[in-house]
Formats: C-alpha cells, sequence, structure tokens
C-alpha cells in the first residue's frame, strides 16, 4: 500500500501524523509526506521522502509584535487562510502529486481541506487526523461555507457538518475528555496513543531533588512574542525551580544575556528529551506542547497567542489542569506566582494524572494499521 501524508501547516500539523506513519512503514507500506515547502527538511529529517504542495504558511524567521487574542481574528485565518485561499493551492499541487506518485490512500492533517477535495475526486479513500486539542477552531459552523465555495469550484456538491473530512476514518491521539463538549466528537473517530519513549540518562541540567519547568513558546508563535520571552524569564528567575527554555531555532539565546544557573536556555530540544524529567510546564497552549505535557500528567501554566491556544486554555481551566494567563497582562510576577501554585498545589498534578491515565489506555499506532488497510477492501 502506497500511503501519502499530507498537512496545511508546521510542525503542530505534521507531528500528529509521525506516529501513524512509522507504523504504517514497520508494517511494510511505502510513505511519503507533502506539505508546505519549508517543512520538506524537517520530514527529511524525520526519515521520510518528502515533497513540496501549496504556499508556505509556517513562519518566515521575522521578528513581529506580540497582539492581544483576538478570536475572530484566528477564526477569520482559518476560514479565510486555510480554507478559502490555501485549500485551492493545496488541491492542486495534492492532485498533481497524486497522478505521478499514485497513493493509495491519503492520511491528512484536519486542517488540510486541499488535500481531502483531491482524495474525494480521485475516488481515493483518506483518513483525517485531528492536529487541534480541543476542537472548537476547526469547527463546521466556521468553515463549512468557505469550504463549499471551494468544493463547488472542483465540481463537487456541498456538504454540511464537514461530513467528507469525517466520511471514512478520523484518528485522535488527544483524550476525549479535553475535548470541547460542544464539538463531540464524529462517529467514526477512533483515539490512538504513541508508548512514551524510555526515559534516558538524566540530562547534564537535571537536579533530582529541585522541581522541573519546561518552557516553550513551540515553533511559529515564538517570533510573534514580543517581549514575552523576556517576561518570562524574568519571572522564572525568581523560581526555586530548574527552569529548562527553549526560544527556537530562529531566535539567538544570547539575546536574552546572561542567566542565572538554575536557567537552561537553549535554541531546541526534542520535547521527548525534556518531559520525562519535568513537573510542570509553561507554554502557549498549542495542541502539540499540550498534548506533551498530558501526555506525562503535567500541570501547566499556559499564555496563549493564537490559533487554537485560547480554547486549549478555557479547557485547562476548567478541568483544573493548571491556569492560564492574560498573554499582554502577564507580569514577571504573576507569571513566577503562577508557575510556583501550579507546582505547590497538588490538584492540578492529580487533574493531568487522569487525562494522562486516559491516554495511555488509548491504542497503539501499530493496531490502528488494519483499519487504514481496510479502507482499501
Amino acid at each position: 500500500m502506497r500511503v501519502l501524508f499530507t498537512f496545511a501547516g508546521g510542525n503542530g500539523h505534521f507531528r500528529p501524523l509521525l506516529p501513524l506513519a512509522h507504523a504504517l512503514a514497520g508494517a511494510g507500506h511505502t510513505i511519503a509526506f507533502t506539505g508546505e515547502p519549508l517543512m520538506v527538511p524537517i520530514v527529511e529529517a524525520a526519515g521520510f521522502t518528502a515533497f513540496p504542495s501549496g504556499p508556505n504558511l509556517g513562519s518566515d524567521g521575522a521578528r513581529r509584535p506580540l497582539l492581544p487574542v483576538d478570536r475572530d481574528r484566528e477564526d477569520s485565518d482559518l476560514r479565510d487562510g486555510f480554507v478559502r485561499r490555501t485549500a485551492p493551492q493545496r488541491a492542486k499541487d495534492v492532485m498533481a502529486l497524486c497522478q505521478s506518485w499514485e497513493p493509495d490512500l491519503l492520511v491528512c492533517d484536519e486542517a488540510d481541506h486541499g488535500a481531502m477535495i483531491t482524495a474525494e475526486r480521485l475516488g481515493l479513500p483518506h483518513v483525517t487526523v485531528l492536529v487541534t486539542a480541543a476542537g472548537v477552531l476547526i469547527r463546521a459552523g466556521l468553515i463549512d461555507d468557505a469550504l463549499n465555495e471551494v468544493r463547488a469550484a472542483h465540481g463537487l456538491p456541498p456538504q454540511r457538518n464537514l461530513e467528507m473530512a469525517y466520511r471514512h476514518l478520523v484518528l485522535s491521539p488527544f483524550p476525549a475528555s479535553f475535548r470541547d463538549p460542544r464539538f463531540p466528537l464524529p462517529p467514526t473517530a477512533r483515539p490512538f496513543h504513541s508508548p512514551l519513549p524510555a526515559r534516558g540518562p538524566a540530562p547534564e541540567w537535571y537536579v533530582e531533588d529541585r522541581p522541573t519547568v519546561y518552557f516553550t513558546l513551540g515553533t511559529i508563535f515564538n517570533t510573534e512574542s514580543g517581549d514575552l520571552l523576556a517576561r518570562a524569564l524574568a519571572g522564572l528567575r525568581e523560581i526555586d525551580a530548574t527552569c529548562v527554555v527553549t526560544v527556537g531555532n530562529l531566535i539567538d539565546p544570547a539575546e536574552f544575556g546572561p542567566q542565572p544557573e538554575h536557567i537552561h536556555l537553549t535554541r531546541y530540544l526534542p520535547q521527548d528529551d525534556v518531559l520525562p524529567y519535568c513537573d510542570a510546564v509553561l507554554s502557549h497552549g498549542g495542541s502539540g506542547s499540550l498534548l506533551g505535557a498530558l501526555a506525562h500528567g503535567l500541570p501547566m501554566v499556559l499564555l496563549p497567542m493564537g490559533a487554537d491556544q485560547p480554547h486549549n486554555g478555557d479547557r485547562v481551566t476548567e478541568l483544573g489542569l493548571g491556569t492560564v494567563l492574560d498573554v499582554i497582562g502577564a507580569t514577571p510576577q504573576d507569571i513566577r506566582d503562577a508557575v510556583t501554585t501550579v507546582l505547590r498545589e497538588p490538584s492540578y498534578r492529580e487533574a493531568a494524572g487522569r487525562l494522562r491515565d486516559e491516554i495511555t489506555a488509548y491504542p497503539a499506532p501499530e493496531t490502528i494499521v488494519p483499519l487504514l488497510e481496510g479502507l482499501l477492501r
């Protein structure tokens, strides 16, 4: 079986697909990925063939000012950006790739409606992999009309309630109880869980008798964060904990000056290498960072900036998993106090532990492979 994995964004859209790609490759199937050109080297570094398609949506490296959270703006970016503008370009490029590479099955991130349209036009089955934890941003009421405009341009009939995105099989790596109950999973949804890698030798920064906090703003929003990194670092300086801080490959850690001995500042570390040694996470609340924290049962402090982060923050608050701060108004003292609270108050860790156990009970990606193979029969 030849399987083409498609995604319409950056790491947050690519990473959830990887466990399934590894499972299929391990079962002897031929795998390739297609996504924005900027992501091709990252996919290849993960060990897979990659083809560019569609426009670049990720960061170009330019530093931008921090904006207040605006959910209407984020809705517009998804509806008009990902659907009206990006989906037609991706449909064109993925169609050309399918005609040359000839896949039997497409596995698409839930934002890649252009690739789903291509699968429908070619009569290919496709799988939708969820990449947003709360399930609010990519919702039928927001994008159905825009999606039908794109479908009409490709000679396809209108649809409602994202029925064509969910028609065959939907796979979710997120705990079902985290999803906003206003937007339940479709009947075709199945959960999966990638077993965590074994905890390796302790990193040089790890101190056994001191709590550890991981701070990240991801790989896209870090360049749109204004002075937030500096404010957070100022707050972490006053915390009695080891603080591991990643600023991303596009930012020079040297610009923040010397740090105290308990703060370890670097461009990038694999999340899987850091989280097994952590006691709490401070982040922007992107779904990938959030899933990592939940998979390890870690309480969190969130500083949402955009995309699905505010919705994730709502659920973190509602479920007692941590606290959420205003990204514009949070002072270093606010950040210090919030992180100190989630480290000291056991209820946050207990709530996170319940969701960790929920994730751990889900089947491994290898058990999903027969479901994918079955779509061809």
